[in-house]
């Protein structure tokens, strides 16, 4: 059994490294009525730079402050338009980039983020328009706006791949409720499930300290409770963390939930004290999926109970699945603690740590 969680921990370990990348990229596709289209693309400047670096004959580096990305994307402009595919009805409109913004705020040293700013024809009769990205590797939101004006339709992408057709006659008309209910649900559960395994493995330190409904119960509604509170706040802009503060805090939290695992077997007096801290950290986290997205005013309710309804479904998820998968048949054997919770501790705990260190240095 030590064997096979060394084996499933190599096997994942390169993904693992790249968690938690949801939100760093946001689209907003633009129609006019001078039949014009415009697109701005808000993303990470470093890791933009060093994507297109290669092909623009630019050596790959952390080193990069604001001036140098603005030259270096600047430069390398044609090669970003080539990975921007608008088509209107099947025909691709020709496009037009340039670095419209790079953020970069006084108390860090690195850029924050970059704005592209992207524009081409309308062709006449159009219908209706796909966009794609191809330098995204994660989910990102592309918020479309017909030229009548009207509230944004947001479509999640993965990655490279194309969007369904936005209708231009119907693009303004506003999503109801309830669909914006179901898109948000769904962002939510993937935030977690695959693409959040920092949060995955949170959730499986909290399971693994006791085979008993207890301990696990008041685990997770102290972590529920915490990261529902700073998910609101910090969506209403009342409580705000650097991304480079929380991001390390959440791989520290993992790291802290799996050592206590090995070092106690026992929901302790603090145990609930701490999950319920570090649960304030992990909303934070979460809101920056949502929080970059500049969501409309009527949309971010919605969205914030739906976001975090996803989240809950997919912790129940991860729970369920390693109940059924060791648990269930497993819990009750005398060698338990010592082949599986303790081995997978140590993986979990490594993998913490690791995060803490990578993530403390790139901020």
């Amino acid at each position: 059994m030590t064997r096979w969680l060394v084996v499933m921990f190599l096997l994942l370990f390169p993904l693992c490294a790249q968690a938690h990348e949801i939100g760093t990229t946001n689209v907003r596709l633009m129609l006019h009525d001078d039949r014009t289209w415009t697109a701005e693309i808000t993303t990470a400047p470093t890791a933009l730079a060093n994507k297109i670096g290669p092909q623009a004959g630019q050596p790959r580096t952390a080193a990069l402050d604001a001036d140098i990305v603005r030259t270096r994307l600047t430069a390398a402009t044609p090669i970003i338009a080539d990975y921007i595919e608008v088509r209107f009805d099947g025909v691709t409109s020709p496009v037009r980039l340039s670095v419209a913004q790079v953020e970069m705020p006084d108390d860090i040293a690195l850029p924050a983020f970059v704005v592209l700013h992207a524009t081409g024809p309308i062709p006449a009769e159009a219908k209706a328009v796909t966009w794609r990205y191809g330098l995204v590797y994660s989910t990102y939101g592309v918020a479309f706006t017909a030229a009548h004006g009207g509230s944004p339709v947001t479509r999640w992408l993965d990655g490279d791949a194309v969007s369904e057709p936005f209708p231009l006659a119907s693009a303004a008309e506003p999503p109801t409720r309830l669909e914006i209910g179901a898109q948000y649900l769904e962002l939510g559960f993937r935030h977690i499930v695959p693409e959040g395994l920092d949060h995955i493995l949170f959730v499986l330190g909290i399971f693994l300290l006791s085979t008993r409904l207890k301990p696990m119960l008041v685990q997770v509604t102290c972590f529920t409770v915490a990261h529902s509170v700073t998910l609101g706040l910090t969506m209403y802009g009342v409580l705000s963390l650097p991304s480079r503060v929380v991001e390390p805090l959440i791989a520290l939290s993992i790291a802290y939930i799996a050592i206590e695992n090995i070092v106690t077997p026992r929901l302790t007096p603090w145990r609930p004290a701490v999950v319920f801290g570090f649960g304030l950290v992990h909303g934070m986290g979460f809101a920056g999926a949502l929080a970059e997205l500049r969501l409309p005013p009527a949309q971010i309710v919605p969205a914030l109970i739906s976001f975090n309804a996803g989240i809950e479904l997919a912790q129940l998820f991860v729970i369920a699945v390693a109940y059924f998968a060791v648990t269930f048949w497993a819990g009750e054997k005398w060698w338990y603690r010592a082949r599986i919770v303790t081995p997978a501790c140590v993986l979990i705990a490594a993998t913490g740590l690791f995060w803490t260190v990578q993530r403390a240095l790139a901020g």
